[in-house]
């Protein structure tokens, strides 16, 4: 099957496959889309298999990437995704080998990629980088890793800076950022939010609107970071039946 860019001519015809599987998703998509037409001045690249699956690479220069990262010189990839019956059939190197001559051709030091100490939901797979050539450059806490691919010697390093680092805000209670990568978050961070405040549980709500809020955020993952007391949590995506049962563990 072929390979798609999605770009401002075809966006609005074509399908946007993402992690989570919604029989409704479609209605939240508009807000992905969005945010993908308003970043594609910045360099924005969206790759796709010709199929409604989930197989797609996102990836933009770091310099205007929506994470708090130094890294000037590289391309971000936001994300990274095959899965379903899509996988082993080679789809994730094809990707990655695109994004990788792309890079080049456009003048890049190397490719950066936000992981994890092992995989875990909404962010790439820390061993497949690995053996891709990726390493780790930096750490973050809980559990973020920063992973490059230098293609030359002698350029920089990238790193996380320091605003991200701790994986802590200076909130009680309960707390979520989260930005419009996502075509769920618009969707799921106000459900959970009236669960909350249903409950009588305070409960804040941050959404990230701009790339410079993003540069400077609490935490590596802005898509969605999730946080209890000024200590993160997750950045995985709460449904409201799994977010129910973790207010009910905390007693709230």
């Amino acid at each position: 099957m072929e390979i798609l860019d999605v770009n401002e001519n075809n966006i609005d015809r074509e399908h946007i496959c993402c992690a989570i599987t919604d029989k409704k998703g479609e209605n939240c998509v508009a807000s992905k889309k969005e945010w993908m037409r308003e970043r594609f001045s910045d360099g924005l690249v969206f790759k796709k298999l010709d199929a409604r699956g989930k197989v797609f690479i996102e990836y933009i220069p770091a310099e205007r990437a929506w994470a708090p990262i130094n890294a000037d010189g590289y391309m971000y990839i936001n994300c990274l995704w095959v899965s379903g019956k899509y996988q082993g059939q080679g789809y994730a190197n094809a990707l990655l080998d695109q994004c990788i001559a792309d890079s080049k051709a456009k003048g890049k030091d190397g490719l950066v990629i936000l992981s994890s100490d092992r995989k875990r939901p909404f962010l790439s797979d820390p061993r497949f980088l690995k053996h891709k050539g990726f390493a780790v450059c930096d750490r973050a806490e809980p559990y973020f890793q920063l992973l490059y691919l230098p293609f030359r010697d002698g350029v920089m390093t990238p790193r996380f800076k320091d605003c991200c680092r701790a994986g802590r805000i200076g909130e009680k209670g309960l707390a979520l950022y989260y930005t419009n990568q996502c075509p769920f978050t618009d969707k799921y961070a106000p459900l959970i939010a009236g669960i909350a405040r249903d409950r009588g549980a305070a409960f804040s709500l941050h959404k990230i609107e701009s790339m410079e809020a993003a540069q400077n955020a609490h935490s590596p993952f802005t898509t969605y970071s999730f946080f209890y007391d000024g200590t993160f949590v997750t950045n995985e995506i709460f449904s409201e039946k799994k977010f129910s049962k973790y207010l009910e563990k905390k007693g709230l």
